[in-house]
């Protein structure tokens, strides 16, 4: 793939734009997670504490996000994620202001934490379906990286950003800009313009979900790959986003050393865009689980020591290997499932590898009470990497081929 077919989506005036909304919207985003931690460790300084906070983002978003989907597919994707922006903005401008004024209570968060969780419920099966209508199809690959490719560079400084905020005035304010950057997202996203979705006479939102199901339980790589990934975010989210920030706070880690690790993943993320931007992914499952496989490897090393060095290694390699992933997927939902469709597979995608989330926040805290920070994180390492590698025993999974190489489709309809 030559430079001039990578950047060819940057030629489509739509694609500029939601281009522009992401990196805008990645910019304080890619902050929050750690502004947010720290955020709820300085309110009370307690790994269940962050496991509540984080699970009242993950419940509401996992019990929406079907609706999601039907919002998307009958509404029009940009739409809702627009309207999504503004209610997830506002949202973490009202944390930010509780925690900058010193008012902010762990029940505040958790409240306004579910708010943003609606949000997000809305808005992920919306920008997981957008985008095979804003580029010619035999565009998507690029596309898919140029987005990927963005927010790995974001996230490069976005963390270590984010901890010298935190560090320096407070993480109040780092998720102030989370808030802007939501709502200056929204606004780019007013000027793209689609056609409205045509849905069939008598069509309900509860056929669209049936419709749905049917879909998705009748596609054996797609629930097969769900499957997996419902333990895997589980395990992901309880070891490494629960513990971490703990493990980080009470060793020689510390906040600056956890956000490297996080800017390390993103460098990642960052590499493999770069490469596969030339390169085009054949077999895409196959790539695809195996550089989930070392998503483990952060958990895995920190597990086993807080040596910073070694942990950095590892996040850049987890940062790769989720990048592989992340585009294999796309290409996987976007070359195979019908347009009408794809939100609605996105939400039960979605539904499935979050479901259990809220049950890996809420336990990682006990569990390492009992048995230690480390001993946790690093059964959690190994168990992601097991999975991901299982599910290659699925033909249907390994052997899923790309779409034959096109030499200019029409943009997808609405």
């Amino acid at each position: 793939m030559s430079t001039t077919g990578a950047l060819a989506p940057l030629r489509e005036r739509n694609f500029r734009l939601y281009f522009s909304s992401r990196i805008v919207n990645l910019m304080g985003a890619l902050m929050a997670p750690v502004a947010l931690a720290f955020a709820v460790l300085q309110i009370s300084d307690s790994p269940t504490a962050l496991g509540v906070v984080l699970a009242a983002h993950s419940i509401p978003m996992v019990v929406f996000l079907l609706v999601g989907g039907v919002l998307a597919d009958r509404f029009g994707r940009t739409l809702v994620i627009q309207t999504s922006n503004v209610v997830a903005g506002l949202s973490q401008l009202a944390i930010a202001t509780l925690v900058i004024t010193g008012e902010a209570q762990i029940w505040h968060v958790v409240l306004l934490t579910a708010v943003n969780g609606v949000a997000a419920a809305a808005a992920l099966p919306a920008l997981a379906g957008v985008l095979p209508q804003l580029v010619p199809r035999a565009q998507l690959q690029p596309a898919n990286v140029l987005v990927s490719m963005a927010g790995g560079g974001l996230a490069v400084v976005g963390p270590t950003v984010s901890s010298l905020l935190v560090v320096g005035v407070g993480p109040g304010w780092a998720l102030g800009v989370d808030g802007v950057t939501y709502l200056g997202a929204a606004a780019l996203l007013s000027r793209i313009r689609l056609p409205r979705p045509v849905r069939a006479a008598g069509s309900s939102a509860l056929v669209d979900l049936r419709e749905g199901w049917t879909y998705f339980r009748t596609t054996p790589w797609l629930w097969v790959v769900v499957l997996a990934f419902s333990m895997i975010c589980a395990v992901h989210q309880g070891g490494f986003f629960t513990l971490g920030p703990a493990l980080a706070k009470g060793s020689a880690l510390g906040e600056r050393g956890w956000g490297l690790i996080l800017s390390a993943e993103a460098l990642g993320l960052l590499v493999a865009g770069l490469v596969l931007l030339r390169v085009r992914l054949e077999r895409p499952l196959f790539w695809g689980m195996l550089g989930t496989a070392v998503y483990g490897a952060p958990l895995i090393a920190l597990g086993l020591t807080d040596d910073l060095g070694i942990a950095l290694l590892a996040a850049l390699g987890a940062g790769a290997g989720i990048g592989v992933f992340e585009l294999a997927w796309n290409l996987a939902m976007q070359e195979n499932v019908p347009p009408d469709m794809l939100s609605r597979a996105f939400s039960y995608d979605a539904l499935g590898s979050f479901a259990a989330i809220p049950l890996g926040q809420l336990l990682a805290g006990p569990l390492a009470v009992v048995f230690g920070l480390q001993r946790v994180m690093l059964v959690a390492g190994l168990l992601l990497t097991a999975v991901a590698l299982l599910t290659l025993l699925s033909r249907s999974v390994r052997d899923l081929p790309r779409e034959p190489q096109a030499q200019g489709a029409p943009v997808a309809p609405a």
